[in-house]
């Protein structure tokens, strides 16, 4: 039986979703967790990886049982009650998909504010200064005219392909904060970072819509901003397909 576990963490204090060595990870905190209620090992599979100090609204993973799990509410209440208090499950039900390889969409925020706030400094990014929204929401608009995002991809990773397919992409105004809502097909290593940060020159009037547009064709790393602090991104959405169940 497959299981899918719905998930959200505050990443401030993990070096990421996924297990490495001599780091602390959200994916090994869980299976220890899960190991240790069913008295066996577990191994799970999760929807994607977010970097160290990347927080997730809603991440999704799964495992494998060769005994179905009799009480699924019940095991939620255990493992909350086992996981440190910056991760918490939301559900756990039996679907017969992968988490990764089956999601058809991913969605991130980013969020900033203009404002010192200490109550928001694990969870947002301060920018000093002002800046253009208008006129970065007119760069967002660009990523639809494109696929090859090489740009804002992280530098030698081991994917086949730097192609994705960018659904939406805009910032609104939530309060203080200015959030940018970004949803593709896949996502590259750090690609959302980056692509913040190289809006945020086109709002400080350092670099226009249309030099916005040459930084994709360029297909080159270094012609795009720097990669924004890891504390105002979250992992908000994942998408399966229509016919199962979320």
């Amino acid at each position: 039986m497959r299981y899918f576990i719905y998930l959200s963490y505050n990443g401030t204090n993990y070096n990421g979703w996924q297990t490495q060595p001599n780091a602390s990870s959200v994916q090994e905190t869980l299976e220890k967790c899960l190991s240790v209620l069913f008295a066996l090992p577990v191994s799970i599979t999760g929807a994607g990886r977010t970097d160290a100090g990347v927080h997730a609204k809603m991440m999704t993973a799964h495992f494998d049982m060769e005994t179905p799990v009799e009480n699924t509410s019940l095991l939620v209440r255990k493992l909350n009650s086992f996981l440190p208090k910056d991760i918490a499950v939301q559900k756990i039900i039996a679907l017969d998909l992968h988490a990764r390889f089956d999601a058809i969409s991913r969605s991130y925020e980013y969020r900033i504010t203009l404002q010192k706030n200490p109550f928001l400094n694990d969870f947002a990014y301060y920018f000093h200064g002002k800046l253009d929204f208008e006129m970065m929401n007119e760069a967002a608009k660009t990523l639809f005219d494109y696929t090859d995002f090489t740009s804002f991809s992280k530098l030698h990773t081991d994917v086949k392909t730097n192609n994705c397919r960018i659904m939406q992409a805009e910032w609104l105004q939530r309060g203080e904060q200015w959030i940018f809502t970004i949803c593709a097909d896949r996502f590259l290593r750090n690609m959302v970072r980056a692509i913040v940060g190289t809006l945020l020159e086109v709002g400080k009037g350092k670099m226009t819509v249309e030099q916005f547009r040459q930084v994709i064709e360029a297909k080159d790393r270094c012609r795009a901003g720097i990669s924004v602090p890891a504390c105002g991104l979250y992992l908000v959405d994942i998408k399966y397909d229509k016919n199962s169940k979320k």
